[in-house]
């Protein structure tokens, strides 16, 4: 036995008739598809149920696997207190899983639970499920800040540890689509909104799951998805197999993208290694990028590598540029992987000798003291992209109107409080943003007056 299905299915609480009362009709489809998957899973009697959600407990650099003998909840917090749910947690799976993604190399495990009740990812999905399964065990496991690669391996441990426990399993990837489709939608609306959207559904409707790892995080973040990760996963746990696949359903009235698709294993197919076809490519871009990167680039890529893999700091190099010798400035280094940021750590002035101990310095701390992340580790060596920023002069202003968000990094002071933010980053498109963002990372209130300086920067790919 194994995986004997696996489904991506949303989770409105409207989808509930005591939560939704009557606006579920709203949302037919979704509801007709969504009592097809609970009949489906029925029908196959799984001993073992994984709901991948977005509302388990999350942290940045740690998947979140509930831990204890079972958890229950309610819909309460949507005025439907009657509609409860008690689940059993299969603990021999989960220890399995926990054992499995070590070995891997994954951050995984049962520690950090701050919320045991079940959450509404997990209950929507289960409202189907439990009117026609029988008795199951479940596994509920929560998202990371981690790649994308990470989210596809946590999957192939799923896969492994069903496999060799015997279980049958099925899993469920539940997650709503982008949450900005309509002006009067909840979020508003984006373009990437329904872009993303037609997109996923491409992707996930014929289970050509290579596609997952091609959407970058700015792009998801402007279409506000929710459930990309958990789909990942599914994925993951469907690794090296063929599946017969249907799209059941897609709407999104209420400015919410709702799709659901079924996933039945019809064999084996190595040739779906959709993990190691992409890190064989991420290998081959990140080689090209190399050969293309400036000596500023170079350095700071040394310096993580030599400090990842030996806990040393670089020296300063013979034959780099004269003026990376002779020039003090400010300097940031930022850490990409996966086209999401993992690391940015810099200066805005100057604080060494030169502008080659600065990149030294900040690569440094940008792979292993970003508070937001976990240290770099050396398995993710490869997959790195790398850029660092060279800062000018600041200059005091006293408008956002001598802001140009392409051009000019602002940095927001209010009291002891001050934050930067650099130009021409992808997913920032106005001054409003710009300066939304740099008071936001310096705790600035929103609607609170600051101080503003703007600076121009050398870019270095």
């Amino acid at each position: 036995m194994g995986i004997l299905a696996a489904f991506m299915v949303p989770h409105p609480p409207i989808i509930v008739p005591e939560v939704g009362k009557g606006e579920e009709k709203k949302i037919a489809d979704t509801v007709r598809a969504y009592q097809e998957v609970g009949k489906r899973i029925g029908e196959l009697e799984p001993e073992t149920i994984v709901m991948i959600s977005p509302h388990q407990v999350m942290y940045a650099d740690y998947f979140h696997i509930s831990p204890g003998e079972g958890a229950s909840g309610d819909m309460g917090r949507f005025h439907a207190g009657n509609v409860k749910f008690r689940v059993k947690y299969d603990v021999q799976f989960v220890e399995k899983l926990c054992r499995l993604a070590d070995i891997n190399r994954l951050s995984a495990g049962t520690l950090g639970e701050r919320e045991k009740a079940l959450d509404h990812g997990t209950m929507v999905p289960l409202y189907f499920v439990d009117r026609y399964a029988g008795e199951y065990r479940l596994v509920r496991i929560g998202l990371s800040g981690l790649s994308f690669g990470k989210h596809y391996g946590l999957g192939q441990c799923i896969r492994k540890a069903a496999e060799t426990l015997g279980r049958r399993t099925v899993v469920i990837g539940s997650g709503d689509l982008s949450h900005r489709l309509k002006e009067d939608g909840p979020y508003g609306y984006r373009a990437e909104g329904p872009a993303y959207d037609k997109r996923v559904m491409e992707v996930m409707g014929h289970a050509a799951f290579d596609g997952l790892f091609g959407f970058s995080g700015e792009f998801c973040e402007k279409a506000g998805e929710c459930g990309h990760r958990s789909f990942l996963i599914l994925a993951g746990a469907l690794d090296g197999t063929e599946v017969k696949t249907e799209a059941l359903s897609y709407e999104g009235p209420f400015g919410v993208g709702y799709g659901i698709c079924s996933y039945l294993p019809i064999g084996e197919n190595p040739q779906r290694n959709f993990l190691e076809r992409y890190g064989e490519e991420e290998r081959r871009r990140t080689a090209a990028q190399r050969e293309m990167e400036d000596a500023y680039v170079r350095l700071a890529r040394r310096t993580i590598e030599e400090y990842v893999r030996n806990g040393r700091i670089a020296e300063i190099p013979k034959g780099l540029p004269e003026e990376m010798y002779r020039t003090q400035a400010g300097v940031f280094v930022s850490i990409k992987e996966d086209g999401r940021l993992r690391g940015c750590i810099g200066t805005i002035r100057a604080v060494r000798a030169s502008v080659a101990e600065e990149i030294v310095e900040n690569a440094v701390s940008a792979c292993s003291r970003d508070p937001r992340f976990s240290p770099v580790g050396e398995d993710e060596l490869e997959h790195l992209s790398i850029s660092v920023d060279v800062l000018g002069d600041m200059e005091t202003i006293v408008s956002m109107a001598q802001l140009d968000v392409k051009r000019y990094g602002v940095v927001v002071t209010k009291g002891s409080k001050r934050g930067l933010l650099l130009p021409n980053l992808e997913g920032v498109d106005t001054v409003e943003e710009q300066v939304a963002i740099a008071k936001e990372k310096a705790g600035i209130g929103a609607g609170e007056e600051a101080g503003m300086e703007r600076f121009e920067v050398v870019r270095h790919y």
